[in-house]
This record gives C-alpha cells, structure tokens and sequence, in this order.
C-alpha cells in the first residue's frame, strides 16, 4: 500500500505499474507537452515540469521505494528527490534535445532573466500622429569594476564547505532509511565562492551587481493598437551567468472623449439639427489630432436619426503602411423644443410640406377607446423599473435558495 498516488496520476500509471509502462507515460507526456512544441503555452510547460519531476521519483527503484512509503514528504530537497532540470531529463531519456523533432528546437542554455513588463499609456492622438517618450527605469547590471566577479581575479576562492557547489547534503534518519538533504551552504550563502571582505570590490562591496538607473528612449509609430509591444532586446536585468531579458513596453490605449476605436477605423457620432437633417447644410468634426473636417449634407438627401455614413481615409494609419482606415459617422438628430417649433402657423406649414399622414384603420366592431400621452415623471419612473428589477431578482434568489435547500445525500 503505497502512502499517496500524486506522481503516478501525474503519469497516468497506476502505483503497480512496471518500469516500461513508466517509461512509455513519461515519453508520451514529455512529448505532448513539451514547451517547444508549445511556445508561449504556460499551462503546458507547467504539466512538462510535472511529468519530468514524476519521472525523474518513479523511474529510480531507490527513490520510488522512498516515495512509495513516505510520500513527497520523504523526497523533499534530497539530492536524490524532486526538482532536476526537465531539459536535462529529457535530453537524458531522448538522446538530446528538441531539435530536429519539432523543428529547431535548443538544449538548455544559460539561464535568463525575466522580462521588465511596464504599461505604456497612449492617447489617440499619440497613435495617430506617433509620438517619442524618454522613459527612465532601474535595473541590475554586472559591476563593471570587477566585471561581476565581486573582487579581483584572484581573490575569489571556491568555497571549501561545498565545493564550489552553492549547496551542502545533510543525513537525516526516515524511518529504517537514511535519507540525504540538500540545503544552502551557509559559508558562501549559495555563491559557491568565498571572498574576503578586505579583497571585495569596493564598487559592489562583492555583490557583483548594483542598481542602474538607465532612460530609454521608446518610439509609439502611427497605427500602433491597444496591447502591442514595443521591446528593447537584451535591457533586463543582469548577473552573473545569466544571459539579460528584455525590457517590454505595452501600450495601453486611453478612452478618447468623441471617438471609439476598432482595428484601424474611427466611430463619430455626430449631432446635427432636424433642419440640416432634412434640407442639408455644414457641420464640423474636430478629428484626433486637431484637424476640422468641414462635413457638408447635400440638400435633398435626408438624414434619419441613427444613420451611418462613412468618411473614407480618415480613420486610423495603418501601422508601418501609408494607408487610412476610414471613419463611420452615425447621426443623432436633435428635434426643436416645442415651446419655440410647434406654433399653428409652424404645424401648418408643415402640413403643406410634408406627406400626408397614414390612415388609421380600425377593423368594424372592435372595441376602442381614445387615450392622451403625458410627460413622464423620470423619477417615478425609474424608480418603477428598479422596483420591477428588484422584484425579480428576489424571485430569483427565493427560487436559488430553495434550489439549494434539496441537495444529494453524502455518499
């Protein structure tokens, strides 16, 4: 009876499962998930780190046998437990890396930095017109006096405790076994290097790294969108053996007051009055980056309340081409007050000018009954329709308590 069955279920083997059947859960997983066949995929390369860290107990009879009757418990920070390199696994269980198998993949190399992400507000008008900004940010970088070795050449030694190894394996009794642990050297505190404090660099004071404060200069080009990226290679933090990642920007496009933005085009809406709405006539939009475009209605063609008419070019630039999206103008007809519009002498005329109104048909013997429109009392009613909507959400949570009052007896 095995203490816990995370790691065989991780390998979809049962704890009886032989050593080929291990072997070929391991190869199929490894595969699968593998992050060169899956670039960019967390997820996956996360179950990768999982298959390698279950194959890597499960494949060694000693370990297996420890983690059989101890759990992860028994394994933890043993040199002989969890935690190796799943590229190293991998490359020891194929013969090498991912190259040649999903097309140009590379063994493990030295390890990177992570990424410095920053959020970089743009307006419209920036991506319209582009725009160039100073930005200043602090990053670690080698010492340059000691090039990131902490002291002169020779005055860095190998740490006696653990062999330059950065770690120290200590004896623990589990039960009938002995069981090795590896833990951090506390002479060199990981470094695997010992130097002494009157041989430090007096730069770094032996850290091999200090703080730099470095101005970028970052470019937004016309047409650039909401989340695109703008990355300076090889900016990241530094240190030693480890090979600087990038400083990303990425741009986070602001809300402009009278335009809406999809893709490469612009969305307006425009108030014009019934008069210029019906007989035609000139009005204005102020676009992005200041420009006043002079919009003219031809007399004769009527514009409806929620129309759309478009202005080609005038959207958007497309990035890094010389082309213009265009822009989509939909119309909010503003009617006159009636107070000032709807005089008789008005109505008349109106009456003179305009269609003639629809027949009302009413079908024989139907009951009728005449009614008038009156104003509204916003408040009332608004307060109606919340009452209306509180209503039915109470409904809903009197029905969704009631639902959760007959539940499946405990198995």
């Amino acid at each position: 009876m095995v203490k816990e069955t995370k790691l065989y279920d991780i390998l979809g083997v049962s704890p009886s499962a032989t050593d080929a059947q291990i072997k070929k859960a391991y190869r199929l997983g490894a595969l699968k998930y593998h992050p060169d066949k899956n670039p960019g995929n967390h997820e996956a390369s996360e179950k990768f780190k999982e298959i390698s860290s279950a194959y890597e107990v499960l494949s060694d009879s000693q370990k297996r046998d420890i983690y059989d009757q101890y759990g992860t418990e028994g394994l933890n920070g043993g040199p002989g437990g969890m935690g190796g390199d799943p590229n190293d696994i991998f490359s020891h269980f194929f013969g090498g890396g991912m190259g040649g198998m999903f097309g140009g993949g590379q063994p493990s190399g030295p390890k990177r930095s992570r990424d410095i992400v920053h959020a970089l507000k743009a307006t419209l008008k920036d991506l319209y017109v582009g725009k160039v900004s100073k930005l200043a940010l602090t990053r670690t970088v080698l010492c340059s006096e000691c090039k990131g070795k902490g002291g002169k050449e020779d005055a860095v030694k190998t740490c006696g405790g653990c062999k330059g190894q950065g770690v120290k394996f200590v004896t623990r009794q589990m039960g009938p076994m002995l069981q090795r642990f590896q833990t951090v050297c506390n002479e060199c505190n990981g470094e695997g290097t010992i130097i002494d404090a009157k041989n430090r660099c007096k730069t770094c004071k032996g850290k091999k790294t200090y703080e730099e404060r470095k101005i970028l200069e970052v470019h937004i080009d016309k047409g650039m969108a909401n989340g695109q990226k703008i990355t300076f290679a090889g900016e990241g933090d530094q240190g030693p053996g480890i090979t600087p990642g990038d400083v990303v920007f990425v741009v986070d496009e602001q809300p402009h007051e009278h335009f809406r933005r999809k893709g490469d085009d612009l969305y307006y809406t425009a108030k014009i009055d019934l008069l210029t709405a019906l007989a035609g006539g000139k009005f204005t939009i102020t676009h992005v980056d200041g420009e006043i475009l002079i919009v003219e209605i031809i007399p004769g063609e009527v514009i409806k309340h929620g129309a759309v008419k478009v202005i080609n070019g005038k959207g958007m630039p497309t990035f890094r081409h010389h082309n213009y999206g265009n822009m989509y103008v939909e119309f909010d007809v503003e009617f006159p007050a009636a107070e000032t519009f709807a005089t008789p002498e008005n109505l008349k005329k109106l009456e003179e000018i305009l269609p003639p109104r629809p027949e009302v048909n009413i079908p024989a013997g139907a009951v009728t009954d005449e009614v008038i429109l009156a104003d509204v009392d916003q408040s009332k009613f608004n307060a109606g329709r919340s009452g209306g909507q509180n209503y039915d959400e109470d409904m809903m949570d009197e029905d969704e308590q009631g639902g959760e009052r007959v539940q499946c007896a405990s198995q």
